[in-house]
């Protein structure tokens, strides 16, 4: 475990983990966001040459992943922070950046939708380095700077001059693969998908990011939002969707991919060359 004692605590644990005990028990970790990202990892999976024996998954759709994985004859070991999840799957109740396995436990690591809610994010990656064989596999997924910005303006031109955090910091891309590096992972690719989306109430808008998680959970969190401000938010909201009925949002879906050191491993192109590819990196060492 890595030491957390002086890491500001951004996020409130304990509200973090009813959040996503409450989100799993709407959604079952088949949420609209968690399904496409299911998706875009197993595909980049399939991309890479290598078999994986033993994998570690982290996240709310970690049942429907970890079904696919056991079907390729992989044993799964599920973990989240949610109890109700742990629990359903026979898995380990912790957080990201307090991992409680041992050295070279897995050689292959998938985070689903759980990184960008986590107090010690470069703690918790350098946790991935640690508990994975030399040359393992890390690919994680989560909602990404730049999301929900339609909604985000919305909330703030109805709460006028009193606007609040409702929605926690998002990481974009480029941080993310600084964080990747830092952690001392090899071959980093940080990569994203932009959805553009409509709805045709806020309702469902409101319903896809508490299905998935997304609730506020930071320490001292903004008071909720005044029924007053709500129905402005409505109406903002319905002024928008004119004249297609729909209102257009955004959300951008962060994929990286990283290995832990091994000696032979491809070395990295130069930082700024642009000669980095994702087929690349699903390579990692594997020259055939």
């Amino acid at each position: 475990m890595t030491d957390t004692v002086n890491v500001p605590e951004v996020f409130n644990r304990n509200l973090r983990r009813r959040v996503r005990d409450r989100a799993y028990s709407r959604a079952n970790g088949e949420d609209f966001f968690s399904q496409i990202m299911v998706e875009e990892i197993l595909e980049r999976l399939d991309a890479v040459k290598r078999t994986f024996k033993r994998v570690l998954i982290i996240g709310l759709s970690a049942e429907a992943l970890g079904r696919e994985l056991q079907k390729r004859g992989m044993t799964v070991v599920f973990a989240d922070s949610s109890e109700q999840l742990a629990s359903a799957l026979g898995g380990v109740i912790c957080d990201d950046d307090r991992l409680p396995f041992a050295d070279h436990s897995f050689d292959l690591i998938i985070n689903m939708g759980s990184l960008d809610t986590i107090n010690d994010l470069p703690g918790a990656l350098a946790l991935c380095r640690r508990i994975m064989v030399p040359d393992g596999l890390l690919l994680a997924a989560f909602v990404c700077a730049e999301s929900f910005t339609s909604l985000k303006s919305v909330i703030m031109e109805a709460e006028g001059d009193r606007v609040a955090a409702h929605i926690h910091p998002q990481i974009d891309v480029r941080t993310a693969g600084d964080l990747l590096a830092r952690a001392g992972l090899t071959l980093p690719v940080a990569d994203s998908d932009i959805l553009s989306l409509r709805y045709s109430s806020l309702e469902r808008l409101i319903s896809d990011i508490r299905n998935m998680g997304g609730s506020n959970i930071l320490t001292g969190r903004a008071p909720s939002i005044s029924r007053k401000t709500s129905n402005i938010i409505q109406s903002l909201f319905d002024a928008r969707s004119k004249p297609t009925g729909k209102f257009e949002e955004s959300v951008t879906l962060l994929y990286l991919c990283a290995w832990a050191p091994h000696p032979d491993q491809p070395k990295p192109a130069p930082r700024g060359s642009g000669q980095a590819s994702l087929t690349k990196a699903l390579s990692g060492g594997d020259q055939n």
